[in-house]
Order: C-alpha cells, then sequence, then structure tokens
C-alpha cells in the first residue's frame, strides 16, 4: 500500500512537471510572438496569427514573393551604404560636380549618407523581424504600409547605383580598393549572419515532409556557406604581411594647402600646412588676362570668393579673363566661414576664423617664396588660358619667369605639365620632371621622369615596387581617410596628397595590419567556429522537432491501472487548457498517447 502511494504521487508530480512544461510550451514566446507579429503584420491580436504546420512553407506565395523583394532590397541597399560609406574620401569632389550643376553650396553627400542610414535601417529592421517570424514558425504577412514604403526604397537605390555609375563611375575603383583591407573583416561578418541565419533554415529543413522541399532549403545555404568557407583562399591585401617588411610612412602633401583648416589656395591655408609640417605643398594655377599667375582651381570664381557681391556680371566668367587688379580686391575667405566645404571639418579659433575672413586670392609668385623660405617641394597643375587669352600660347614661358622670379630652389619644383616637358628640362634642368599617367619604365627613364602623380584610382603594389626598383618615386592624390592611406602605405607609396593632413600625421601604423599567420589563424577560426554551431542548431532542430527521448526505459512506469488515472487526468487537465490557448507551434508539443503514457520518474 505504501509503494502505490509513494508510486502515485510520484505520478501527480510528473504530471505537473509535465503541465508546466506544455503551458510553457503555449505561452513562453507569445508576447515576443505578438510584439514581432504586431510591428511586421500590424495584427496585434493572438487570433489574427497564423502559425506554419509542418511540412508546409513559411507563407502564401504572394508572401513570399514580398519577402524575396524584401531580402533583395537589403542587400541592394548594404551595398549602396558600403558604396557611399567607402566614398566618403570623395565627398568634396561629388559636392562640387553638385556645386557645378546647381549652382549653390550644398554638402549633398552628407544629406544623402542620412537618407541612406534611415532607409537601410527600416529595411534592416524588417528583415529581422522576418527572419524572427519564421524562427518561431510563424506565417509572414507583410502589412501594406511596408509594402509600399519597402518598393520606393528598393526603386530609390537602383536607380542611385545607377545614376551613380554613370555620372561617378570611376568610384567603384575606391570599393574596388577596400576590399584590400576590409575583406578579412567582411568575411567574419558574413559567417555570423550565415551563423544566425541557420536558425530557421534547420527548423523549416526538418519540417518539410519531402525531399525536395529539404534540398531546395537547405541546398542554397550550403552552397553560400561554401563559398564563405573558401573564400579566403582568394583575397589579396598588401597589409597582409611578415613584420619586418612594410615600409616607411607616406609624404604628405598639402592638397590646395589644408583645406580642412583653411580656405583652400590661400596664404594661410600653405601656413597651415607648413605648421603641421606637411612634406610638400600642392596647388592648381591659373593665368590673369594680364599675366599674372594666381592660384585656383575653379574654373570661375564664384565658389570660392565674393565675386557674386563685387562684380555680379563676371560671377560666371572664366577666372582667366579677369585683369589682376580685379582679382585682388575680391576676398576668398568668407566663403569657408559661411558654408564650409566639410561635414567633419573641426572648430576654429576666434583667431582663425578671423584670419579666415580677410583671405585674398593668392600669387604664385608668393606661394613659391612660401614654399621656397619653408623648403618645401611644390606641386602644382597648370590651367592653359581659354581661347583669345594674350598668353594662350605663351603660358608656359610664363610660369617659368615666375617661378624665376620667386628665386625657389629648382629642386623643389615637382614640374607635373607635360607640354613643352623638352624645353623645360633644358631651362630648367634641376626641376624634379613629374608625370600624371602611368608610362612603361624605359620611357620615363628616357623622359629622367623621377616621380609619377596618379590618383588613388590606379594605386597597385606590383607597380609601385617596379617603379621604385627604377628610382621613380610614386605619389597617389587625393587620400584622406585612415583606411585609403593604410592601403597606400602597405602598397609602398613614397607620399600622397592629402585634405586632412592633423588625422593622418597622428597615425602610427596602417589600420587592418596582419600577418599571414594572424590572418590564416583567424580565417580558420571562424569557420571553424561557425560550422560547429550550425551543426549544433540543425541537431537541437532534429531532436525537437522528432522529439528524441532522453531519459532510460527502466525510469518508465508500466502500471495500467496509474497510466489509466493519470491519462484521464491529463486529458481532463489539456482540454481545460486548450479551451483558452493556442496549440503549440511545433510538432513535439503536441498532445498524443504516446506522451501521456511515458512518465518520468523523479
Amino acid at each position: 500500500m505504501g509503494s502505490s502511494s509513494t508510486t502515485l504521487r510520484r505520478l501527480k508530480l510528473g504530471k505537473l512537471k509535465i503541465v508546466r512544461r506544455r503551458l510553457l510550451q503555449h505561452y513562453e514566446h507569445q508576447p515576443f510572438i505578438s510584439f514581432l507579429a504586431g510591428l511586421y503584420s500590424c495584427r496585434w491580436k493572438r487570433y489574427q496569427r497564423e502559425k506554419t504546420e509542418p511540412g508546409h512553407c513559411c507563407c502564401k506565395w504572394k508572401e513570399s514573393v514580398f519577402f524575396i523583394l524584401l531580402v533583395a532590397t537589403f542587400c541592394l541597399s548594404l551595398v549602396f551604404l558600403y558604396f557611399w560609406g567607402e566614398a566618403k574620401n570623395d565627398y568634396n569632389d561629388f559636392d562640387w560636380y553638385s556645386f557645378k550643376g546647381l549652382g549653390y553650396w550644398f554638402l549633398w553627400s552628407l544629406l544623402i549618407l542620412v537618407v541612406v542610414v534611415v532607409m537601410f535601417t527600416y529595411i534592416a529592421i524588417l528583415v529581422v523581424l522576418a527572419v524572427c517570424l519564421l524562427s518561431e514558425g510563424q506565417q509572414l504577412y507583410l502589412h501594406w504600409s511596408h509594402k509600399g514604403v519597402m518598393l520606393f526604397v528598393l526603386i530609390f537605390f537602383i536607380a542611385a547605383l545607377a545614376v551613380l555609375s554613370n555620372l561617378w563611375g570611376e568610384e567603384w575603383s575606391a570599393v574596388r580598393l577596400s576590399f584590400q583591407v576590409t575583406a578579412p573583416y567582411l568575411h567574419i561578418g558574413s559567417l555570423a549572419a550565415m551563423t544566425l541565419l541557420s536558425w530557421p533554415v534547420a527548423l523549416y529543413f526538418v519540417r518539410m515532409n519531402r525531399k525536395l522541399s529539404q534540398v531546395m532549403i537547405v541546398g542554397p545555404y550550403i552552397a553560400v556557406l561554401l563559398v564563405l568557407y573558401l573564400l579566403p583562399l582568394g583575397m589579396y591585401s598588401p597589409c597582409i604581411r611578415e613584420k619586418g617588411t612594410l615600409g616607411p610612412k607616406p609624404l604628405l602633401i598639402g592638397h590646395r594647402g589644408s583645406p580642412m583648416l583653411a580656405p583652400e589656395n590661400t596664404k594661410m591655408s600653405y601656413e597651415k600646412t607648413i605648421e603641421n609640417g606637411a612634406y610638400g605643398l600642392e596647388s592648381d594655377v591659373t593665368i590673369s588676362y594680364d599675366g599674372v599667375p594666381f592660384l585656383m582651381h575653379d574654373t570661375t570664381l564664384k565658389r570660392t570668393t565674393n565675386v557674386k557681391d563685387v562684380f555680379p556680371n563676371f560671377t560666371n566668367v572664366n577666372a582667366a579673363l579677369l585683369p589682376w587688379d580685379m582679382l585682388e580686391t575680391l576676398n576668398a575667405g568668407k566663403w569657408f566661414i559661411q558654408k564650409p566645404p566639410f561635414s567633419d571639418m573641426g572648430p576654429l579659433s576666434s583667431e582663425d576664423q578671423q584670419t579666415a575672413m580677410n583671405q585674398s586670392i593668392y600669387k604664385l609668385v608668393d606661394f613659391l617664396r612660401l614654399a621656397g623660405r619653408a623648403s618645401k617641394p611644390v606641386i602644382f597643375d597648370l590651367y592653359r588660358p581659354p581661347q583669345d587669352h594674350p598668353y594662350r600660347d605663351t603660358w608656359i614661358n610664363r610660369t617659368l619667369e615666375v617661378i624665376s622670379e620667386a628665386a625657389i630652389h629648382p629642386r623643389l619644383v615637382l614640374w607635373l605639365s607635360n607640354d613643352m616637358r623638352s624645353v623645360v628640362q633644358s631651362l630648367y634642368p634641376g626641376f624634379q620632371q613629374t608625370l600624371g599617367f602611368k608610362a612603361s619604365i624605359a620611357d620615363l627613364v628616357l623622359n629622367h621622369i623621377v616621380k609619377l602623380n596618379l590618383p588613388y584610382s590606379e594605386m597597385s603594389q606590383r607597380d609601385i615596387s617596379a617603379y621604385a626598383a627604377a628610382n621613380i618615386t610614386t605619389n597617389l592624390y587625393v587620400i584622406s581617410e585612415p583606411w585609403l592611406f593604410s592601403l597606400a602605405w602597405c602598397s609602398g607609396a613614397h607620399s600622397v596628397t592629402t585634405n586632412n593632413i592633423p588625422l593622418l600625421k597622428k597615425m602610427k601604423e596602417p589600420m587592418f595590419l596582419l600577418t599571414p599567420a594572424e590572418y590564416n589563424l583567424m580565417w580558420i577560426l571562424s569557420d571553424i567556429v561557425s560550422l560547429f554551431l550550425i551543426i549544433l542548431i540543425f541537431v537541437l532542430h532534429w531532436w525537437r522537432e522528432r522529439g528524441f527521448s532522453c531519459c532510460p526505459e527502466s525510469n518508465v512506469v508500466h502500471d495500467s491501472g496509474l497510466y489509466n488515472t493519470f491519462k484521464t487526468e491529463m486529458d481532463m487537465s489539456i482540454s481545460e487548457d486548450s479551451y483558452c490557448r493556442s496549440p503549440p507551434t511545433t510538432p513535439s508539443a503536441r498532445p498524443s498517447g504516446e506522451d501521456l503514457g511515458t512518465v518520468v520518474i523523479t
């Protein structure tokens, strides 16, 4: 009698544990699922939601199409966000190009960045909600408002990529180069995303009752996973190198001076460049109508001077068509305070603000004298005057006269213009002959070229090394972002032209610098951890859905009388409970005779 009483108490205790377990299966995720479904589908009530039955797809075919479009929009927005993030180095060029077309200055690059981040965040949240709902076995019903916004975002990014590829296609070179430094870390991020995605993939793989459906689910997933696991075999980065093989840090040349600290191409801008210890100075030279070479990048004066206020009729006139007595009366610094050219400029002191407000157009002769006193090399683009200009055919000669007048040491002049190069070499053999495009080493040596001045998009470690072996150094322009400067450093560039001398000056070593051993360890460990977690997730889902027993047969009670009593009470308890509760979302959570007949004795 005592034994039967003890066994009955154990059965009741087991019954309570099973009931508690089933109640948890019914309700432990209900508030979470309701919240997700409310955000994704605007279905906040329980009876409005539907679970996916075993063997069925996640949603109806129309919703499947919208889910595919949602994933496509997310991928496209991610590509554009990465593209625009890496294009930060050239935001000033984009804003300048927009200024030429629109006629007024605005930081369109920053506005686009904010819009892209907002759109990407919105789409990313919808994707996360969808994946979470799929992970809980819920059907997807994207609300019509989300569908409308998603289609708008999709069209926006398609149009944006098409327009930028057409008007600014060279910027894809920055994206290509960025992979050389970010690929190892993008690889880890992709593995982490695929590992998290394995949860819903494993769930639906296990629940599908047809082999074809299982293959359609897991086949593409495994294919992408294998590509990611083996992708590092094809990766290349000059920043993955043995210790002791890194070359010296590239020298810094101020692009139009220090345009983040002072108005470009002004005396203040070059004085700031010298104060920050730059190696050299870069500028653009135009010749006035009466033969005075001066520093000016734009064709017109409307962006960097107050010509619109002083000489409104000359706002859109080529600057080279104005005489020097008009040019020297213009203010070349107020615009810098009123319309800052860079979004990440630091605050100026009151003294610097006052100095900037009183800058004027800088003459070439004064620029050269300043560089000579500081022993700084100079490099400048020399613009040929337009048609009907008095110095249209003698612009080189006039510039050489001014260089002689400035009395700067010839070795400090990096002569870039390719016009009349042989004449310039014969008259001034001390100039460092510089070429603005790639050529064969034989041609460079024949023409006494000692330096190449190349856009960073043409960066190549192999070419830089080959030129260096022939005593030809390489300068890359315009590099202002740390990641791009790191790549130039690892590639062996001798110098870079930059807008941001203070930032690059602080760098002690390249970013993303790894030894091959460190890279291989990071790659192999990432693959192993990812594979282990994915297998574990698949096994866990298989165990949950197939209802594998975790208890030995010796602990199962076979007493028929006690079993019948327990079964009756359990049926009553579950039937009462199920009156107001939804069924479980997994097959193993459904009441069955086998489940009720197997009771664990504790």
